[in-house]
């Protein structure tokens, strides 16, 4: 199984003679059936020093040892994904019937309001869900435009974030400037905000800092920078629930969790008041601050590998 996740996430740099006719900008994709769209931002293919340096104030144990790592070029949603767009998921009730949309399953009803207050519709970012509902959300889209959309593996993350950086913060190593760049612990007055409201990172990414932490790939492994290397890598995999990566902090962190190479494993604390027996594997009852963000490789993988893909990490 690990085989083929590296089969659908690695991207041989050779391919890229054949996908040179493909338009690598900016693009727009509309949600089917809807009025809504999402913004692509095309990320080049390069390297980036993963992890942080031993000086590196507030630094994590698992955030090294560095790696200087290749990534091929891939696309990424401009913004967290909102609750609207979302929602057209949520609601799609062809998703149990259609074989278009290949029987997929619907989100199971929240057992409350998992919003809190804090804002639905209009641009809030999609919040609390596990990352079985954030992968089941991305095979959506493929069913619906055709296009593969998944989440990053935490070193396209890194990579995105940073942005050529290899500062503490995207924007320097100075956390007095993170108000203009990300909501957080100190402005955020306990409540996650509409998406793209702060200032982007130099390659037009806005709250890849706080706001909501977004989910990876990527089994959380603490060691497992010890022997990373190769071009995409996925820092592990694992069929286990926990404990899975997220990435860039939210909006009930402190300002050294800002940092872009902080890493975050998912704890079954962020479901713990879910009275279901057993709990929902849709969602997080106190993961507010948990969001995502989508990617597209540049190199559509075929029908098959997208589906072996899908059976990996879905089961199904």
């Amino acid at each position: 199984m690990k085989q083929i996740a590296f089969l659908i996430l690695s991207i041989n740099s050779s391919l890229f003679s054949i996908a040179q006719s493909i338009d690598f900008s900016t693009y727009s994709q509309k949600i089917p059936n809807s009025s809504l769209s999402f913004k692509m931002v095309p990320v080049k293919a390069g390297s980036v020093l993963l992890g942080s340096p031993a000086t590196e104030p507030k630094r994590m144990q698992d955030e090294g040892p560095q790696k200087n790592i290749r990534l091929s070029a891939f696309w990424m949603g401009a913004y967290e994904v909102t609750r609207d767009e979302f929602d057209v998921f949520y609601k799609d009730e062809t998703t149990s019937m259609n074989e278009d949309v290949d029987a997929i399953t619907r989100p199971s009803a929240q057992y409350v309001d998992l919003s809190w207050g804090m804002g639905k519709e209009g641009g809030y970012p999609v919040n609390s869900m596990s990352q079985y509902a954030a992968l089941m959300y991305c095979r959506w889209l493929y069913k619906k435009t055709g296009i593969f959309y998944r989440l990053p593996t935490e070193a396209e993350w890194e990579y995105a974030c940073r942005a050529g950086s290899t500062s503490a913060f995207y924007f320097g190593d100075d956390s007095t400037q993170l108000g203009d760049n990300a909501w957080y612990e100190k402005n955020s007055e306990n409540k996650f905000h509409k998406v793209g409201e702060k200032k982007p990172n130099a390659w037009g990414l806005y709250d890849m800092l706080g706001n909501v932490m977004e989910w990876t790939m990527d089994h959380y492994d603490a060691k497992a920078y010890a022997t990373l290397a190769g071009t995409d890598p996925m820092v592990s995999y694992s069929p286990k629930k926990y404990p899975k990566s997220l990435r860039g902090g939210g909006f009930i962190s402190q300002a050294n969790e800002m940092r872009s190479a902080k890493r975050f494993p998912s704890d079954p604390e962020w479901n713990k008041r879910d009275p279901q027996i057993p709990k929902s594997k849709w969602w997080l009852t106190d993961g507010s601050f948990v969001g995502i963000r989508v990617v597209r490789p540049l190199q559509q993988p075929s029908a098959e590998q997208i589906n072996q893909f899908y059976q990996t990490y879905l089961g199904q």
